[in-house]
């Protein structure tokens, strides 16, 4: 209960410094859009290389790995569906929709929680993994040939990734980890250092996004909101728990892990993606903020029911 509580404030706390920046201008007209380029293109990449180099890649292989990929297709393919052949969106909004639906917010809220609630900040390391190594690179290549104009060359897809920085980080980081390489500190401390930028750069932008914004829900994707809210807050961490309990027998502190894990919010960091493309902000800021309030009481039921 504490690590809840402890992470959602901390959380709330500094969105909050966003929104007031926000209502008094302190950053000028282009703030939110400088912290969401530096979050992007510098402090993202910085944090996601460092964490990755160092990075035990061998939960990849582990349990809990698949059910968190289980989960997360699940969640993600269902909005995928709905909005593709029902609601008739585009591929760049897809996609959003279902990083909104799936995508956890492991890292400034997870690990915190991993800590507090289940014990060990390591266990949230193979939805991390998972989602730096595979959903990020993959959903970032999509929205960037959705914004492509004309015709986009095989050549031009192929190497689509190796464009993006967060992608290039990612990729650099798992070469990194699985060759055994040590960066010297003269190397590493400096990404470091560019990397905790990172996470206070995603939240005061969310945060500045908030002022003057319409109410969530108030938009005519109301429908796909409540669908990805639901998917997130509720679908996603039920699968976990059938496919951990039914299909892996796991019980007690292991199955209460994947769960608490699946029941995290969408994180914050989609919104820099969308500001960052274009596409969706008004749904991905909503659908980040409903799953943040909506998940506090998921994670608490989550918690003392499995505990």
């Amino acid at each position: 209960m504490q690590g809840v509580l402890t992470g959602f404030s901390v959380i709330g706390t500094v969105i909050a410094v966003g929104y007031v920046l926000g209502r008094s201008g302190y950053l000028g007209p282009d703030g939110r859009a400088v912290l969401t380029r530096l979050a992007f293109n510098v402090a993202t990449p910085a944090l996601l290389f460092t964490l990755l180099a160092g990075a035990d890649l061998s939960v990849v292989l582990s349990e809990r790995l698949v059910v968190t990929a289980v989960a997360t297709a699940v969640a993600a393919g269902v909005f995928a569906v709905v909005a593709g052949v029902f609601l008739r969106w585009d591929v760049g909004r897809v996609t959003l929709g279902a990083l909104c639906s799936s995508y956890v917010n492991a890292g400034n809220l997870g690990i915190p929680i991993a800590v507090y609630v289940l014990g060990d900040a390591s266990l949230v390391a193979p939805v991390l993994l998972l989602q730096v190594i595979v959903i990020t690179p993959l959903a970032l290549t999509v929205l960037d040939l959705s914004r492509a104009e004309g015709s986009v060359s095989f050549v031009r897809r192929l190497t689509t990734p190796l464009r993006n920085p967060m992608a290039i980080a990612s990729l650099s980081g798992v070469v990194v980890a699985a060759t055994g390489w040590s960066l010297p500190a003269p190397v590493l401390e400096p990404l470091v250092l560019i990397g905790n930028m990172s996470i206070p750069a995603v939240l005061l932008a969310f945060g500045i996004s908030l002022r003057g914004s319409e109410r969530p829900g108030r938009g005519g994707d109301r429908g796909a909101l409540c669908l990805s809210v639901l998917l997130k807050v509720a679908l996603q961490p039920l699968v976990a728990w059938a496919v951990g309990a039914g299909l892996f027998h796991l019980e007690g502190a292991a199955l209460l892990d994947v769960v608490v894990i699946a029941a995290l919010p969408a994180a914050q960091n989609l919104f820099t993606y969308a500001s960052h493309y274009g596409i969706a902000e008004q749904f991905t800021r909503d659908s980040v903020l409903l799953s943040t309030l909506l998940s506090v009481p998921a994670l608490v039921v989550t918690a003392v029911l499995l505990s």
